[in-house]
C-alpha cells in the first residue's frame, strides 16, 4: 500500500470513529501520517479529560494498528 492509500484508509476509520467521540463532545482531527506514526488532534470534551489516554492509546491506536499493519503509534497533538 502507498502512503496515499494508506492515507485515506487510515482517515475512513477516524471518521467511522468521530461520532463517538462527539457523542461525548469530543473532537477528534486528522492531522497527518508520517513513519508509521498517525497525528491526530483530540480537542473539545476531550481536552483534559482523565481518560483521553486512554482513549487515544485503546480505543484510536488499536483501531489503526488492528486495521492498518503499516500504523505502529498514534499521537496528539496540540
Amino acid at each position: 500500500m502507498n502512503n496515499n492509500e494508506i492515507e485515506k484508509k487510515i482517515i475512513a476509520i477516524i471518521e467511522e470513529l468521530k461520532p463517538f467521540l462527539l457523542s461525548d463532545g469530543g473532537i477528534l482531527e486528522y492531522k497527518g501520517f508520517k513513519d508509521g506514526i498517525v497525528y491526530v488532534k483530540l480537542g473539545g470534551a476531550c481536552e483534559g479529560c482523565e481518560f483521553l489516554d486512554l482513549t487515544l492509546k485503546d480505543g484510536i491506536e488499536q483501531m489503526l494498528m488492528n486495521e492498518i499493519k503499516e500504523v505502529k503509534e498514534v499521537r496528539n497533538i496540540n
